[in-house]
């Protein structure tokens, strides 16, 4: 049954839906997050180290934090995967380009495509940059993430990288959002207007949010 039901359109995008949902959830929680770095060092690095202490005595050391992580590798493969056999179905299905172009589409929906492969690239460079250390400049530090983040964004490209990753999140946000909810069966008439507002507000809100701690570095309001 399983099988049967990714086999199918309607089921890689229930799959595409439901995974994008969960990224988007952990997304507004590391944003809460982030934002502590403007409460200082002591803040910052306190909640970096509460979050491999979650669930103790009954979950062991980093246990709860490998656990979100596991979740959310999941939901980006499954996410990925779906949205890629999704693509190329579409092209086998129509392999020529109709002879009346389609009305032009908005700007995030175009973008979806380029907006997805951006953000997976910006993935593997932020956790070899502030996770493992790989790439960081400055010298990472381990048990210092508020002294990694000022140094990965006293640089100039880590700023661009950061950035234009965060534009490419804003909009994937704001037209994933609206997409999962008219799989899901939430859309209809009376309520799209409803669902394309919190659409908007969301990717607003995200993109402002994560931005905010690259400018405040830039701006010397957290250094």
């Amino acid at each position: 049954m399983a099988r049967t039901v990714w086999d199918s359109s309607v089921g890689k995008k229930t799959v595409m839906a439901v995974s994008g949902l969960i990224m988007l959830l952990y997304l507004v929680v590391h944003m809460i997050g982030n934002l502590k770095i403007f409460f200082g060092a002591g803040e910052f690095n306190h909640y970096a180290h509460w979050l491999r202490t979650v669930g103790e005595p009954f979950m062991h050391y980093e246990w709860t934090l490998w656990i979100i992580r596991v979740v959310l590798v999941v939901a980006v493969v499954a996410h990925a995967t779906s949205a890629y056999q999704l693509s190329r179905r579409d092209i086998r299905a129509r392999p020529s380009k109709y002879v009346h172009k389609k009305p032009r589409a908005g700007y995030a929906t175009r973008t979806m495509r380029w907006g997805g492969i951006i953000l997976g690239l910006f993935i593997v460079w932020h956790i070899l940059d502030l996770t493992t250390g790989t790439v960081h400049s400055g010298g990472f530090q381990e048990g210092h993430p508020y002294q990694n983040v000022v140094d990965t964004f006293s640089t100039w490209y880590g700023n661009v990288i950061y950035i234009v990753a965060m534009l490419a999140l804003g909009l994937h946000v704001r037209h994933g959002f609206w997409s999962a909810a008219q799989t899901l069966g939430v859309g209809s008439r009376t309520r799209d207007r409803a669902l394309k507002a919190v659409a908007n507000v969301l990717a607003l809100l995200l993109t402002a949010g994560f931005i905010a701690v690259p400018v405040g570095v830039m701006t010397g309001v957290v250094s």
